[in-house]
């Protein structure tokens, strides 16, 4: 296998701040597609006038995370797929790393990760042989980097189209194992993760991220346990967000009222098991 054997996808929202950063750190894998969920017709046109290989889709509506990359899954004409978030700049010989990963013998991995400045990756299953050279095995690794094996995760059903943000790629990892399929980190390939940079829309954005994070974590919650568990679990959180409304009513502080109404109605919303519908202006 070589670097022809690779495409890169990205998905972006209202991305332009980040975004050319993560291309400029792209030094060997040619083929890249990017699916762009702000229908960024301005963006589109300076990314093709620098990059006029780059396949650059316009979504006319804002798909998420996970599905957007169901959309590149699918028009992903080589063996490996490496996700990347726009906010990610791939360190010197992080591609390279990564292509030493897919030519191991006997490394049968469905997806394998950079690692990142910050803990990306869950726990860790521990083999001496892969570990001597940079490998291990893990049971989850996060959704800003990941190289994937587009056939296997196409028979597993890809990301949960009902998940908007966050959670996703929890939920691929999880499926994935319970079908014995294997996760990797690959720590001699290292990337840079800015973290909630990935869009800018101010605080819209937090406003977003609190709303999803909690109809994710219920509806995820609800996919693997029983309800009376996921009831004991969030209907406190629903309580605890109205005292915190009121608490700040009182106190005047608008931008922490409307946080924790994004979290309640996320919350209530899941438990009722309306669908994730919130979506930034």
């Amino acid at each position: 296998m070589n670097y022809k054997d690779i495409t890169i996808g990205i998905v972006t929202y209202k991305s332009e701040k980040v975004l050319f950063k993560c291309l400029k750190s792209i030094k060997k894998i040619n083929k890249i597609i990017i699916y762009d969920n702000s229908n960024d017709i301005i963006v589109k046109n300076k990314v093709k006038s620098k990059y006029p290989k780059i396949k650059y889709i316009l979504s006319k509506k804002n798909l998420g995370y996970g599905n957007a990359n169901n959309e590149i899954i699918k028009k992903c004409k080589t063996k490996y797929l490496l996700i990347l978030n726009p906010d990610t700049v791939l360190n010197k010989g992080c591609e390279s790393e990564l292509l030493k990963s897919i030519n191991k013998k006997n490394l049968d991995f469905s997806i394998i990760a950079p690692i990142s400045q910050d803990k990306n990756f869950g726990f860790i299953i521990k083999d001496p042989e892969l570990t001597k050279k940079g490998i291990f095995e893990t049971n989850y690794v996060k959704g800003f980097a990941l190289l994937i094996d587009v056939k296997i995760i196409k028979k597993i059903g890809m990301f949960d189209k009902n998940i908007f943000l966050y959670f996703e790629e929890i939920d691929l990892c999880k499926r994935l194992s319970e079908n014995n399929y294997k996760i990797y980190v690959n720590s001699k390939a290292k990337i840079f993760h800015k973290a909630a940079k990935s869009s800018n829309i101010g605080f819209e954005f937090e406003k977003c991220r609190h709303w999803h994070w909690m109809w994710s974590s219920v509806y995820y919650k609800k996919k693997n346990s029983e309800y009376l568990e996921v009831l004991i679990n969030f209907v406190p959180l629903v309580f605890t967000s109205v005292l915190k409304m009121i608490f700040y009513t009182l106190i005047f502080q608008k931008k922490k009222i409307l946080i924790n109404y994004m979290r309640f109605s996320g919350t209530l919303n899941a438990l009722v098991g309306k669908n994730s519908w919130y979506r930034p202006n």
